[in-house]
């Protein structure tokens, strides 16, 4: 059952990467009113007997919606069910399906309603959530058998701070890319990183606020991420876990950050965009996996000193 359970893992979690891709294709193509103000059908019909390139566009980015949520509903409750034990299971399998559900019914009331920009951008950070989710149920899966071995990590106050932190932060940053592509300010700047090349100056309308706006807090997190993996490769040598996994984060924002210049030089390119979208989709995951980390980083030290303290030892601790 552990094999079937690790393959369904991971087609959620893949499932969940191209919904979130789909997504970002049907803002970019502007294919959003794809099937008019019709929902779930497409303009009144199961197949829609015109079919433009935005209709497909929109109409495929419905149905893989509809295959992955029940895909990740049947992972969470194999989950639930076959490994309801582990005390993370539950709340992440709940999250994985409620998000899944609040990101569908905001991409409805959109076709249905219509929403503002700054109520649409909230549209992929909802997914991302929902993805997070996914993807640390897997590892829990993976964990069984010990592929992913943390019972003894112990992440000191300053790293925990600056996780927590940088997590919450990459949450703004991801809603002003979001941003960016909703109210169309992707190529209002005709030059990066300054918005107009060669002139430093303040932006000069809402457009280029936002714009900046992403930019300057996109290489805020650029700089903090860079700054806890130093502190990672100076502390944590021996827990490989945080180790390599803030120096994976780093090569993920910085391929976001190149990727996001790429869009501008290269007017928009469609695969460098979606790319773009991944990285952050990408680093997302590994961000919520280190917020889980912390949250049995205390669990793990009360069993240290409860296991030092049985043998009448004395543990070496250290200042981080």
């Amino acid at each position: 059952m552990l094999k079937k359970l690790k393959i369904l893992a991971v087609f959620s979690t893949l499932g969940m990467l191209l919904l979130l891709l789909g997504g970002a294709l049907v803002t970019k193509t502007d294919s959003g009113d794809g099937c008019g103000a019709s929902w779930p059908l497409c303009h009144g019909q199961f197949i829609p007997t015109h079919l433009t390139v935005e209709t497909m566009i929109e109409l495929s980015h419905r149905v893989v919606t509809g295959i992955v949520a029940l895909i990740v509903t049947i992972f969470a409750f194999a989950c639930w069910k076959y490994i309801g034990y582990i005390r993370e299971t539950r709340f992440l399998s709940i999250t994985a399906v409620g998000f899944i559900i609040i990101q569908s019914l905001i991409g409805a009331a959109n076709v249905i309603w219509r929403q503002s920009d700054f109520i649409l951008a909230i549209h992929f950070g909802v997914s991302l959530i929902s993805f997070a989710a996914v993807f640390l149920l897997t590892l829990l899966v993976f964990e069984i058998d010990k592929k992913f071995n943390a019972e003894t990590l112990v992440i000191d106050k300053r790293m925990t701070l600056h996780t927590v932190g940088i997590a919450l932060f990459s949450f703004f940053v991801i809603y002003t890319g979001a941003l960016v592509r909703h109210t169309e300010s992707s190529m209002v700047c005709n030059s990066w990183p300054l918005c107009q090349s060669g002139i430093l100056s303040l932006p000069n309308n809402m457009y280029e606020w936002i714009q900046m706006g992403h930019r300057i807090a996109a290489g805020l997190l650029f700089l903090w991420i860079f700054y806890v993996m130093y502190v990672a490769i100076k502390n944590y040598k021996n827990e490989p876990i945080i180790y390599y996994g803030w120096i994976t984060a780093f090569i993920l924002i910085t391929l976001q950050v190149i990727s996001g210049a790429f869009v501008v030089f290269t007017n928009l390119n469609l695969i460098i965009a979606l790319f773009h979208a991944l990285f952050i989709s990408i680093l997302f995951g590994v961000l919520s996996y280190f917020i889980f980390l912390i949250s049995r980083s205390k669990l793990n030290k009360e069993n240290a000193e409860k296991f030092y303290k049985s043998k009448k030892m004395y543990p070496i601790t250290m200042e981080k």
